[in-house]
């Protein structure tokens, strides 16, 4: 795996570590799925298309790369 430069062995960029928590959320909530045969929480976020779904996720990467960020 290629190192990203200038950056020290082990660190990782912010925008990576968000997309790794929002595909932690995603899987273990079912957010934004399109289908609600699931168990578990049904919260209000499913999407009835593949394009609402994909909003749903990169407003989900929007708020983790927030968080991971420091800002509120």
């Amino acid at each position: 795996m290629d190192e990203a430069p200038g950056g020290a062995s082990g660190s990782r960029r912010n925008e990576d570590i968000a997309l790794d928590l929002m595909k932690f959320v995603a899987m273990t909530t079912g957010y934004g799925r399109t289908s609600s045969s699931g168990v578990g929480f049904q919260g209000t976020g499913a999407a009835a298309k593949p394009e609402e779904y994909a909003g749903h996720l990169l407003e989900l990467y929007s708020k983790c790369l927030q968080a991971v960020a420091g800002k509120k």
